[in-house]
C-alpha cells in the first residue's frame, strides 16, 4: 500500500522533504499572501527574502489565504491512503478546506484530516511521527487516533520582535496585541488550544531566551524520544544560542535550527523564532 502526506505551507517543509521514502508521497497545498496588491504563492518560487522586502516597502495591510478545497483535492492522487496536516483551524481556514476535499475525495475514508492546534515545526514533528508509524505497519484504521495522540503532546514557544500581521489579520486577541506593541516588553508566548496566548511577559532578548528554554522542561517533562525544531526568520545568531542552551539543559533525540519560508516569515517578521517540541 502507498501513502501521501501532505500539508499546507505553513509547515515551513519542501516537497522533496521525503524523497529518500520509496513508498511514501509527500505534497503541499500553498497559502497565498497578498502584499501591495500582488499575490505571492507560498510555494518554492517564493523566498522569505522576497516576502519580507514586500513588506518592508508596501504601507498597505497585507493578508494572507488558505488553500481552496480544491488545491487539496488535487494533491489527493497517486496513492492508496493519505495523510493532511494542516496549520491550527484556529489560525486558518486550511483545516476546514482539507476537511472539504476529503469528502468530495472518491473515497474519503481513505483520507485523514488533522489538526495541528499549532503551526511550522509542530507540523513537521507529526510528518515524522506519520513516516514512523507507516513503517511500523499500524493500520491505516488506527492511524488517525494515534497522530491525534502524538499532536497533544506537541508544544511551540516562540518570540517575535514584531506582531504587525498577527495584529492586522487578527490572528491574537486584543489583549496580546497590546501587552506585544503597547508595553515595553517582549512577551514569550505560546501555542494555547490552538491559539496564540503569553506564557510569560519579559523585558530583554537575553531573558526571554532563557525563560524560553526553562518553560520547555515545565510543558515536556520528558524530552528523550522527541524532537526540537528552531525555526528562525533572520535571526540564526539567537537561534544556535537557544539550540546550544537546549542541548546542555534536555535530551531531545535531534535539534534542528531551520529558516522559515514564506508564510511563517509574513508572520515571525524578522527576528522571530519559534520553538517546537
Amino acid at each position: 500500500m502507498k501513502y501521501k502526506i501532505i500539508t499546507d505551507s505553513s509547515s515551513n517543509l519542501t516537497k522533496d522533504y521525503l524523497k529518500n521514502e520509496k513508498d511514501i508521497g509527500f505534497d503541499i497545498a500553498p497559502l497565498t499572501m497578498m502584499i501591495g496588491g500582488k499575490e505571492y504563492l507560498d510555494d518554492e518560487n517564493t523566498t522569505s527574502d522576497e516576502i519580507l522586502s514586500a513588506l518592508n516597502n508596501s504601507k498597505e495591510k497585507a493578508t494572507s489565504s488558505c488553500p481552496s478545497p480544491s488545491a487539496f483535492l488535487d494533491l489527493l492522487q497517486g496513492a492508496d491512503y493519505y495523510i493532511i496536516v494542516t496549520i491550527s483551524s484556529k489560525l486558518s481556514g486550511s483545516f476546514n478546506s482539507a476537511s472539504v476535499a476529503r469528502m468530495m475525495f472518491n473515497k474519503p475514508e481513505n483520507v485523514i484530516v488533522i489538526d495541528s492546534l499549532l503551526v511550522c515545526g509542530a507540523m513537521q514533528i507529526l510528518v515524522d511521527k506519520a513516516v514512523s508509524f507507516i513503517h511500523e505497519n499500524v493500520g491505516f484504521e488506527d492511524m488517525e487516533s494515534k497522530l491525534l495522540d502524538e499532536r497533544d503532546k506537541n508544544n511551540l514557544l516562540f518570540v517575535l520582535d514584531k506582531f504587525d500581521n498577527f495584529i492586522k489579520n487578527g490572528r491574537i486577541s486584543k489583549f496580546v496585541a497590546f501587552i506585544a506593541t503597547a508595553l515595553k516588553i517582549k512577551p514569550l508566548c505560546y501555542g494555547k488550544d490552538g491559539q496564540i496566548d503569553i506564557k510569560e511577559k519579559i523585558r530583554t532578548l537575553k531573558g526571554v531566551l532563557k525563560r524560553l528554554v526553562l518553560n520547555i522542561g515545565i510543558m515536556c517533562p520528558e524530552t528523550k524520544g522527541r524532537k526540537c525544531i528552531i525555526s528562525h526568520t533572520k535571526a540564526l545568531e539567537s537561534a544556535n544560542i537557544l539550540k546550544d542552551e537546549i542541548i546542555k539543559t534536555y535530551h531531545f533525540d535531534e535539534v534542528i535550527v531551520e529558516d522559515n519560508r514564506g508564510l511563517c516569515s509574513f508572520y515571525a517578521l524578522e527576528g522571530g523564532l519559534i520553538v517546537s517540541f
